[in-house]
């Protein structure tokens, strides 16, 4: 089985899950939980990992956590290491608990942390195990509207998306009818918006987090999810492109040839730039002017819609 890829830095914010093999129930008992919640509490004191949401459920479990000391690796050793020792001797067991290796996708906070509280929390309505969220004991819900939080788990990222500089109660309240709102209609996954299963995030955030974090490493074939988050088109295919779609206005054609290989392609600043003979900060002026003038001009908009349709 190939690696997953793992990205890791101080302050990321993770989605995690890990379930048991062959779909087979991790968690028997009441004493299975608060033995793997022990260990939340343990990788918070010894690891420094900060939790801002969980859920158990019967063969699987969901974290979002934040490492502040870039060290996941480290904190799922010893959260999913510790709980298959204990779950083995406990239940007179021997072999693998979990299936296979444990999922991160990492998690732009602002765009999506929000979103994916309320979809970790909403697990047990989906499921129709509870009606209402703060009905299931095994997740943080009722810590959130309740206010009554371990020291491990941290409910002021999300609760701060719902802040006017009132009550904290009134916070509280707010993220309630959020999650209610959500109760009863079709859900979106957003866990399905993410690159290669990796990243989830705007365009901006996955481009930022490749050139961080991932240069240099495309030639690791035992990680299949870098194809999925390499560069994208070359800059001079996008530049032919973007004449070829606007023969008739070559200024056009230079700047959205620029936009789309800033958005597209995956090339640092520096490289349009040299292609387009003009500065880093040339390369951002002329990205800023064609988003104004899509943001204008619709018929503009769904010709680069369909230009980026064969750019992919």
């Amino acid at each position: 089985m190939a690696r997953p890829l793992r990205i890791e830095y101080p302050g990321a914010l993770y989605h995690v899950t890990s379930r048991g093999n062959d779909k087979k129930d991790i968690f028997r008992s009441i004493k299975d939980r608060e033995k793997f919640l022990s260990y939340l509490s343990s990788a918070w004191e010894r690891h420094g990992a900060v939790f801002h949401a969980y859920c158990l459920m019967s063969n699987h479990f969901h974290l979002m956590l934040e490492t502040p000391l870039g060290n996941l690796s480290r904190i799922m050793k010893h959260i999913n290491g510790s709980y298959t020792t204990y779950f083995n001797v406990k239940h007179k067991r021997a072999g693998h608990l979990l299936q296979g290796r444990y999922k991160a996708i990492l998690v732009q906070a602002d765009t999506y942390a929000a979103e994916l509280s309320r979809y970790i929390h909403l697990n047990p309505v989906r499921a129709k195990m509870v009606q209402s969220p703060e009905e299931y004991q095994w997740s943080s819900c009722c810590r959130y509207l309740e206010g009554t939080e371990p020291s491990w788990l941290s409910t002021s990222l999300v609760l701060g998306y719902f802040d006017s500089g009132s009550q904290d109660g009134d916070r509280r309240r707010r993220y309630r009818d959020y999650l209610f709102e959500a109760i009863g209609k079709e859900s979106r996954d957003p866990l399905a918006d993410s690159v290669a299963s990796t990243i989830l995030g705007t365009d901006d955030f996955v481009r930022d987090i490749r050139e961080k974090y991932l240069e240099g490493k495309e030639k690791d074939r035992d990680l299949p999810a870098l194809k999925d988050l390499s560069r994208g088109p070359d800059v001079a295919v996008i530049k032919t492109v973007s004449e070829d779609a606007f023969p008739e206005n070559e200024k056009l054609a230079r700047t959205a040839g620029i936009y789309l290989c800033w958005r597209y392609s995956g090339a640092k600043l520096k490289e349009i730039g040299e292609l387009y003979g003009i500065s880093e900060s040339g390369v951002n002026r002329a990205c800023w002017r064609f988003e104004k003038m899509m943001g204008r001009d619709k018929d503009l908009r769904e010709k680069l819609e369909r230009l980026t349709g064969n750019l992919k």
